[in-house]
Formats: structure tokens, sequence, C-alpha cells
């Protein structure tokens, strides 16, 4: 069977402090004893609606690549980009770049533009779909994101703390109705003028929906889960 071993960070935010911020998502990929580290929505700046945008070859991401190179990790993390959008970067070792756009921006992230559609990125074989908090809540996009053919689903999110159970009910929802592992990586703490507190409580959620990981709404937690998948058959 192949596996991959993924994690789910909710780091400490510091708003607009890109440096700071960095720095701790180094640290929680350094702890992550994981392949794929997945952190919240917006995470480099905090869920600042106003931050500037963030381009893949700031100088200051270069602590996360070194992190990423030393450990053989692939991250996930959230940032504002060109268009504008927000976006999901890929860091590796050999750098960042921009593997995602949300779709479906709510209401009130009206300064940015929706993005193209969806996206699947491929780690060791495993094609995972990418989404972005609204997202996870629009059934047509975790359908176009399923019919890509994706062995998991991977979300980062910013929410209230009382809306945890309905983050948790669109991950078993998309997991039992498409048969894909789901990860959604949710803030804990303060993240920016609008969230004093967020959700938490990230997780991991196996394709018959049952919850293989799940994190507390502590700062700093990383829940952590081996993802399984057959092999095909041989022809």
């Amino acid at each position: 069977m192949r596996s991959l071993v993924l994690a789910v960070a909710q780091p400490p935010v510091h708003a607009l402090d890109i440096a700071a911020n960095v720095t701790r998502h180094a640290a929680a990929v350094r702890a992550s004893a994981a392949r794929l580290v997945v952190f919240p929505e917006l995470s480099l700046t905090g869920y600042d609606l106003d931050a500037p945008l963030l381009s893949p070859d700031d100088p200051r991401l270069h602590p996360l690549i070194e992190a990423c190179a030393a450990t053989d990790t692939v991250a996930l993390a959230g940032a504002p980009v060109a268009g504008p959008h927000i976006a999901t970067l890929l860091i590796d070792g050999a750098g960042a770049r921009v593997v995602y756009r949300k779709v479906n921006p709510h209401h009130t992230e009206s300064r940015f533009q929706p993005g193209p559609g969806p996206e699947v990125i491929e780690v060791d074989g495993w094609r995972l779909g990418l989404a972005i908090c609204r997202d996870t809540g629009v059934e047509e996009h975790a359908a176009a994101t399923a019919a890509l053919g994706v062995d998991a689903y991977i979300a980062g999110v910013v929410d209230v703390p009382a809306d945890d159970v309905v983050v948790a009910e669109r991950a078993r929802r998309i997991s039992q109705t498409y048969g894909v592992w789901v990860a959604v990586s949710s803030c804990a703490g303060a993240t920016g003028p609008d969230y004093p507190e967020t959700a938490g409580r990230s997780g991991i959620w196996a394709p018959d929906g049952s919850v293989a990981a799940r994190a507390s709404r502590a700062v700093g937690e990383i829940a952590r889960a081996t993802l399984y998948a057959e092999q095909p058959a041989p022809v």
C-alpha cells in the first residue's frame, strides 16, 4: 500500500509579521515528522485583508524553505498573492510557488478575485486537491476537484470557535461522498483584526468519514496521521 505522513498545523500567527510567522512555520515543519504539512488560510500574513501581497520569491521565506530542505518536507501555507488572490503556496527545499487560488472568496473578501478553478498537486504519487476555507462549503468545488481524480482533499481555513463543528461536518461529508482523505488546517488563537479568537481543531478524516487525527483549540498543536491507499492492481 502507498502511504503519506501528513500533518495539519496551527502555529501562532502574528498579523502582518511575515518574518515571525515564517519562523513559526519552520518550527512546525521541523516538529511535525511529516512529509506534508498543511497550514491555515493566510497563515503567513494573518487574516488581515489589507495585508501586502506576498511574492513566492520573497527572501523572508528562506527559513521555511531551509526547514523543508532539512526535513524533506512539503509545506502548504496561505498568503495573499498577485491578482490579487487568497492563495496556497507550496514550499519545499527548492523554493516556493503558488499552487492554488481561492475559487470562492467570501463577500467580505471583495478585494480578492476568484481563482480560475480547482487544482491538484502531486506529492510522492498522491494526488491532492486543494481548497481554502469557503471553498469547502461549496459542493460544486468538491465535486469538480474530485472529478480530477484525487486521493485527498486538502484545505486551510479560518473560522470562529463556534464553527469548528461546521468544518468537521464538511470534512466528513466530502470524505464519505468521494471516498477520499480530507485534511483541514484550522487557525488557532488570534489572526488579524477580524478574528481575536479562532476555532483551531485542525483534523484529518479517513475516506469513510472517521477521524484519523484531531487537534484541540490550543495554539501550536499539530495533528498527524499516516494516509494509506491501495496500489492499483497489476494489468
